[in-house]
């Protein structure tokens, strides 16, 4: 199995005011985004090409929006990528940067 292109772990991840997880994980694998709770069960996935991403307005910068299957989701990663070796999520820009290049819209 190929590793994957993109992977964040210890994100809370939201759908409108619910907090659907606050340790969950994101990941870009074999052209499809993925979002699993902290368990590895899946929440949503969707193509790339299907996926939207963006930062949101007036909000802190840990903070990306994904739109998949027509649902949209508040993704709280980290405001700045870990230290090397430092556990943490990356920083939100890294998201949004992901997904466009697997996507294969540039970044």
């Amino acid at each position: 199995m190929a590793e994957p292109e993109f992977t964040a772990t210890g994100v809370r991840i939201g759908k409108r005011l619910r907090s659907l997880t606050r340790a969950g994980q994101v990941r870009i694998n074999d052209g499809r985004l993925e979002l699993l709770t902290s368990y590895g069960s899946e929440i949503d996935s969707a193509p790339v090409q299907a996926v939207r991403a963006s930062k949101p307005w007036f909000a802190p910068d840990d903070r990306a929006l994904a739109d998949l299957n027509g649902n949209r989701y508040l993704l709280t990663l980290g405001e700045h990528d870990p230290a090397p070796g430092q556990a943490g999520p990356p920083a939100a820009r890294r998201f949004i940067e992901a997904v466009r290049r697997a996507a294969g819209r540039g970044g």
